[in-house]
C-alpha cells in the first residue's frame, strides 16, 4: 500500500464525501435523533403553560425573580416558596410575551412550595406527572428563566431519588429529586418534566460550585401542598420529627411479616426531643406502618400526619435489623 492510498482512506474516514462506500453511523445518528426528538416533544408539551415570575417584595422597592408553570385551566400556578415568599406585586410573563398579575394563594417554606393565581383569562396548563415511580436515569428535563433569560431548556437525567435537604424554614425536606439537568438562579419553581413533557418535579435549588448536582421537589408532594393551600390557605400537619427516605424492602421480610407494601421509609436522623425521640425511635430503623395503614413512603406518611393527628397516641411499626417491634407515639401539631 502506498503512501498515497494511506492519505486517501485517512480523508475517506474523516469525510463523508470521501467515503466511496458511503459508510456512516445511522445507529448513532437514529440514536441522536430520537433523543432530540424527545426533548423537542417534551418541551413543545410543557411551553405554554411556563411563566417567568418577577417579584417586588412588600414594603421594599427592589425584588427578584424566578419561574412557575400553569396548572389549572383558571389560571393557577405553582412555583417555590421562596421565590414569592412575603411578594407585595407578583407580574407573570408567558413564553408568548404575553404579560399578567398573580397573587398569592399560599405558601409553604417547610417544602418550598407556593400557589399563585394569575390574573388571566383561560390557560393552557402543564400535564402533572407522578414522582414516586421515577427511576434513575430517566430523562429530565427542566424549563426555566436563569438570570432573566426567558424560556431556557436543560436536559439531563434523573441521578437519584429520596434525597433529603433543609428548607429555609429549617425544616428537612424529603424525597427530592436530584439531577444534572443544568439549573441557574432564575429556575426555581420552573418544571422539571419527563419525556412525555408531563411535570415530575418543581425545580428548587443546587450546590454551588458544583456542576450537575441540582434539585427538585416532587410534583407528589407538591400536589398535596397545593391541595391544603388552597383548601384552607396553609398546609395544617402533625409532625414526628425526623428525617428519612423511602427504600425498597428485602423480599423475606416482606413475605415473613406479610407487609403489604415493598417500599418503606429509612430513618436518616431523629431529632431531639421529638416525639419520635421520645418514642424511642433510632437512625436505621425503617417504618413500615402507622396506625392501621402500611407506609410506604414519605409522602404517604406525610399525608397521614395530618392536623387530626396531633396529640393522638399512635403505633409506629418498624424494623430494626430484620426484627418487628411497635411503638407508641404522639405526633405534635406543626404550623407552617
Amino acid at each position: 500500500m502506498d503512501a498515497a492510498t494511506v492519505l486517501l482512506s485517512d480523508s475517506e474516514i474523516h469525510s463523508p464525501e470521501g467515503n466511496p462506500q458511503g459508510t456512516s453511523l445511522p445507529g448513532d445518528e437514529a440514536l441522536l435523533d430520537a433523543y432530540s426528538a424527545a426533548v423537542t416533544r417534551a418541551v413543545e408539551r410543557v411551553s405554554p403553560a411556563v411563566v417567568k415570575i418577577d417579584v417586588r417584595k412588600a414594603g421594599r422597592g427592589h425584588g427578584g425573580s424566578g419561574s412557575g408553570f400553569v396548572f389549572t385551566p383558571d389560571g393557577l400556578v405553582m412555583t417555590n416558596s421562596h421565590v414569592v415568599h412575603d411578594a407585595g406585586d407578583i407580574r407573570l410573563t408567558f413564553a408568548d410575551g404575553q404579560k399578567v398579575s398573580a397573587t398569592l394563594v399560599g405558601d409553604d417554606p417547610d417544602t418550598d412550595s407556593a400557589v399563585l393565581r394569575a390574573d388571566a383569562a383561560i390557560l393552557t396548563p402543564a400535564f402533572l406527572g407522578q414522582s414516586r415511580n421515577l427511576k434513575v436515569g430517566q430523562l429530565a428535563i427542566a424549563v426555566g428563566n436563569p438570570y432573566g433569560f426567558q424560556f431556557t431548556v436543560t436536559a439531563g437525567v434523573v441521578s437519584a431519588l429520596g434525597r433529603s435537604m433543609r428548607a429555609a424554614s429549617g425544616r428537612m425536606m424529603d424525597e427530592i429529586i436530584q439531577t444534572d439537568a443544568a439549573l441557574n438562579p432564575g429556575n426555581s419553581g420552573g418544571p422539571l418534566v419527563n419525556s412525555q413533557g408531563e411535570v415530575i418535579g418543581i425545580n428548587t435549588a443546587t450546590i454551588q460550585p458544583a456542576q450537575g448536582i441540582c434539585f427538585a421537589i416532587g410534583i407528589d408532594t407538591a400536589k398535596f401542598v397545593a391541595s391544603e393551600l388552597l383548601r384552607h390557605g396553609r398546609v395544617r400537619r402533625s409532625w414526628i420529627g425526623i428525617a428519612g427516605q423511602n427504600v425498597p424492602l428485602p423480599r423475606r421480610l416482606v413475605y415473613e411479616y406479610k407487609l403489604t407494601t415493598d417500599m418503606a421509609i429509612l430513618v436518616n436522623e431523629v431529632y431531639p426531643e421529638s416525639p419520635a425521640a421520645l418514642a424511642g425511635l433510632r437512625a436505621g430503623d425503617i417504618i413500615v406502618g402507622f396506625g392501621a395503614k402500611a407506609i410506604g413512603g414519605i409522602d404517604e406518611l406525610h399525608r397521614l400526619l395530618t392536623a387530626e393527628a396531633a396529640n393522638q397516641a399512635t403505633q409506629l411499626m418498624i424494623l430494626r435489623g430484620v426484627e418487628r417491634r411497635e411503638l407508641r407515639i404522639v405526633p405534635l401539631p406543626k404550623e407552617s
